[in-house]
């Protein structure tokens, strides 16, 4: 086929060691996308809309530790996925959106050409990490190099890369092959690292915070814990310490009895986390003294909370180095740990009293998805915000994913870009019938693509937090709450995914343990108006205040 720019875009990518794209054909990518499917060495996912394939490229980075790729079309169909950029902008996700303007010679200048955003970058920029253009046939490589660096280099974030159509049908211009790009690492100051071991051997009770930024640094932070350290934390961060481990609090890192830890520490290190407003009482919550931290991002410094010392470097190269300044043991006190695993088991107990009938939903899915590697992929809604996050465990730090910008309706294609990510095992979803109305298109692209996910739909046909909230704060006067709920057995039917209906709470095992023998897609649904509410009703944070954690 004719070696135009497109062809050259695509084999590029293959050559960076891009091996899955995900988005939406249009008579704006068609250069790309022929040349993908001819060269044959990168799969391509169809999606129903730009919003699905972004969420898809997002969470197939996330499990994979690949970079994600999404591609659209120009104008609206850029727009159609800043949303899901937005939340891969939060996650800090390895993704390319590769998308397209006009021609040359009329972008950028406002005269009216079909499909034309002028003000397309000013967009983009505001949900990318970094913005690229490919001017003309010479700047192929060097461009696309560029992209997928800063999208690779920590702190990392989703990166656009336009490509006018004009540029995409010229005539490729002969060049290098492309080299995987090396992100750039910062490297950490050994005279910081020094000051900060000699502390930590005065500690005796000296805590890990571990943010998504600390995700590949599972094996250092790991050790330091088998060394005397405790650990916790955030909710992007669960997994890199095994939530299993009896001095990891997990995800519980803001109960009573985490405070109660905390308070007894005499050090904690903050590593890749943002220390977010809903995971410390906006910010208000006390964290031991002295505090120290260790970002990849400069401008991280003490934003959140004052620190005592702060580190620029990556998490795994920085808490390696602080291991070879450490002894094999460390003298802290030999009841800490238990301490830990009391505090751990103390908020599991006090967490599961308030789910009432739906403690057997969160105990069979903590079996279920901790029994491998299972990616559990959690959509916004009142089960995840008060089980999903923090009680189901995953087996791996990578196989966690979640909503972390807080915006419901992006599980349905998550799952997708998780159960491409992770073949051979069974992804498991946790969604509200809210959120799944806003992405029910993208079931069919499971459908399409044989994915082995159990999507487990909780259903009470309505925003159920929304009216947990009217309830608390607005005298119970729930306005426009209330949804109309599709049957979601008949839509299962019409794109030929099984479905079972959950009506009574004794079922719901054997219907997960049912779906798990099947190829392809399954979804159980909850019926929880048959079923009846939680114990204790969530309503999100107290007014005023930043409490919750989604």
């Amino acid at each position: 086929m004719a070696q135009t720019v497109g062809y050259r875009i695509a084999e590029a990518l293959a050559d960076a060691g891009v091996t899955t794209m995900f988005g939406v054909i249009s008579i704006h990518n068609m250069p790309i996308l022929d040349a993908v499917a001819e060269q044959g060495r990168i799969r391509f996912i169809p999606a129903r809309g730009e919003a699905g394939a972004m969420n898809m490229a997002d969470a197939f980075s996330r499990v994979s530790g690949e970079l994600g790729v999404a591609l659209t079309s120009t104008g609206t169909a850029a727009g159609n996925a800043a949303g899901a950029q937005a939340e891969a902008l939060t996650a800090g996700s390895r993704v390319l959106h590769i998308t397209s303007t006009v021609d040359r010679a009329l972008m950028d200048r406002d005269r009216a050409a079909i499909h034309d955003v002028p003000k397309q970058p000013e967009m983009l920029r505001g949900i990318s990490k970094a913005l690229f253009r490919i001017w003309d046939e010479k700047g192929v490589q060097g461009t696309i190099s560029a992209a997928i660096r800063a999208a690779l280099t920590p702190p990392t974030g989703p990166v656009s890369l336009e490509v006018p159509i004009d540029v995409q049908r010229a005539q490729a211009v002969a060049g290098e092959k492309l080299r995987v790009p090396v992100p750039a690492l910062p490297q950490h100051d050994t005279a910081a690292l020094d000051a900060l071991a000699a502390r930590i051997l005065a500690a005796r009770r000296p805590m890990l915070w571990l943010g998504g930024g600390a995700r590949g640094a599972a094996q250092e932070a790991t050790e330091l814990v088998k060394r005397g350290f405790g650990a916790v934390s955030s909710t992007q961060g669960r997994g890199v310490v095994p939530e299993s481990h009896s001095a990891s609090l997990g995800a519980f890192n803001m109960t009573p009895e985490a405070e109660e830890i905390y308070a007894s520490c005499d050090l904690m290190i903050v590593v890749g986390s943002r220390l977010r407003g809903n995971e410390t009482r906006n910010n208000k919550m006390a964290l031991p003294s002295p505090l120290f931290q260790i970002d990849a991002e400069p401008t991280q410094w003490g934003r959140n909370y004052p620190v005592d010392g702060f580190i620029c470097g990556d998490a795994a190269l920085t808490l390696r180095a602080l291991l070879d300044r450490l002894p094999e043991s460390l003298e802290t006190d030999p009841q800490f740990h238990y301490d830990i695993a009391v505090a751990r088991a103390k908020s599991e107990g006090a967490l599961r009293t308030r789910l009432g009938p739906y403690q057997v939903v969160a105990d069979h899915l903590l079996s279920t998805v901790s029994s491998g590697p299972h990616p559990w992929v959690r959509d916004v809604t009142i089960s995840n915000s008060t089980f999903g996050n923090r009680y189901v465990q995953v087996a791996a730090p990578n196989l966690g994913v979640h909503a972390l910008g807080g915006g419901i309706g992006q599980g349905i294609a998550m799952a997708v870009g998780a159960a491409v990510a992770a073949p051979g095992v069974r992804t498991y979803t946790l969604l509200g019938d809210g959120g799944a109305q806003l992405g029910l298109a993208e079931l069919i692209t499971a459908v399409d693509q044989e994915l082995p996910i159990t999507f487990v739909l909780m259903n009470d046909a309505a925003y159920g937090v929304i009216e947990n909230i009217q309830d608390a704060q607005y005298g119970g006067r729930r306005h426009y709450s209330k949804l109309k709920t599709p049957d979601f057995g008949l839509l299962c039917s019409a794109i030929d995914m099984p479905h079972t209906r959950v009506e009574r709470i004794e079922d719901f095992v054997a219907a997960v343990d049912g779906a798990a023998d099947r190829s392809g897609p399954v979804m159980v649904e909850v019926d929880m108006i048959s079923i009846g509410p939680f114990a204790e009703a969530f309503a999100g944070p107290p007014a005023g205040a930043a409490g919750s954690q989604v």
